[in-house]
């Protein structure tokens, strides 16, 4: 979308009225599972969408990515965000060389343009110039987020994070390395 604005959010603008155009809903028809060592495609249809309460949780952890050293970058269309990147800037791993790109979130009206693209070798790119030497994935099971991040070039996480697995037991836990 050549309209779009790409730059970091700041930590003032983290408001309600930031997402105010912005579309979360996700139709998913077909998510990975795990059976045994594979992942496998299966029926699972759901709609994925956020209430009022989600954003303001939302809102939550943007401020908390902010306050703890991260970066968060956008995607704008005038003064709305249309899509968002959330990197955290507390190392994960034992040998602390991964960075949590903790969300990824393109409004449904903008995807499959390149702005999540865009916005994925953004944080990339923080996240190597910050040292690190991987980025960590706790990623949605359902096919298009799956097939966006195999064609980034992510692989199965080599270090699964324990706090991602149990809050999300069906996404799968992906790296990429810097």
């Amino acid at each position: 979308m050549d309209t779009l604005i790409y730059r970091k959010i700041e930590k003032k603008e983290l408001n309600r009225t930031l997402f105010q155009k912005f579309q979360r809903r996700q139709n998913v028809t077909k998510a990975l599972r795990r059976d045994g060592d594979d992942w496998v495609a299966k029926d699972a249809a759901f709609i994925d969408d956020w209430s009022e309460a989600d954003y303001e949780e939302l809102l939550k952890c943007l401020e908390h990515t902010l306050s703890t050293g991260g970066m968060i970058f956008g995607a704008f269309e005038g003064p709305y965000v249309k899509g968002f990147v959330s990197i955290e800037g507390i190392p994960l791993g034992m040998r602390r060389n991964y960075l949590d790109l903790s969300s990824l979130h393109v409004s449904r009206e903008c995807r499959g343009r390149g702005v999540g693209t865009r916005l994925f070798h953004m944080a990339a790119g923080w996240a190597l110039a910050k040292g690190g030497e991987k980025l960590y994935i706790s990623a949605h099971s359902a096919i298009e987020s799956q097939l966006f991040y195999q064609a980034m070039g992510c692989v199965d996480a080599e270090e699964p994070n324990k706090e991602h697995v149990a809050k999300e037991p069906f996404d799968r836990q992906l790296e990429y390395v810097l």
